[in-house]
């Protein structure tokens, strides 16, 4: 039962462990493009920029929402557009493993955040998988690959 007390455990997650989910998924588009030849930005939030690190703007409302723009691929084919739009998935399932690999040999100790984090980057994993089109030639992670195997388009990645 929620109760007053897991207000905490509430702010502490939604104010810190799911924008870092939301990070390590927009580094992971942003590390594919690089790779393949190509330019990347992202923003964490919405509303006013607060400051910019190279690529990466974060705004006022840096926990509400995340979107990753990369420039033309030099490796320009189905399968590099592909790994690009499914970066992010790979990021959160991958630092899941590897932080449950630090955790095996003892190299951090369990906590409620690294739980926490799991338990995000598998819930937005799992949704940027879902193929779903917000309009205007906006896809999920999961309908852009698609798009790009069945149809060879290339789709720019806004989510």
């Amino acid at each position: 039962m929620f109760q007053l007390q897991d207000m905490w455990t509430f702010f502490w997650s939604f104010l810190i462990v799911f924008p870092t989910v939301s990070f390590i998924h927009q580094i992971g588009h942003s590390f594919f493009a690089v790779v393949f030849g190509g330019r990347a930005s992202f923003s964490l939030g919405r509303g006013r920029k607060l400051f910019c690190i190279g690529s990466i703007s974060v705004h006022s409302i840096y926990f509400l929402d995340s979107f990753c723009e990369y420039s033309p691929l030099k490796w320009n084919n189905r399968f590099t557009h592909s790994v690009v739009h499914l970066g992010g998935v790979i990021f959160n399932v991958g630092s899941i493993l590897f932080i449950n690999l630090l955790i095996v040999t003892d190299l951090i100790g369990p906590h409620m955040f690294f739980y926490q984090y799991a338990y995000f980057s598998i819930y937005f994993a799992a949704f940027s998988l879902l193929p779903v089109s917000f309009g205007g030639a906006r896809y999920s992670d999961g309908l852009a690959f698609y798009r790009i195997l069945k149809y060879g388009e290339s789709i720019q990645l806004t989510n």
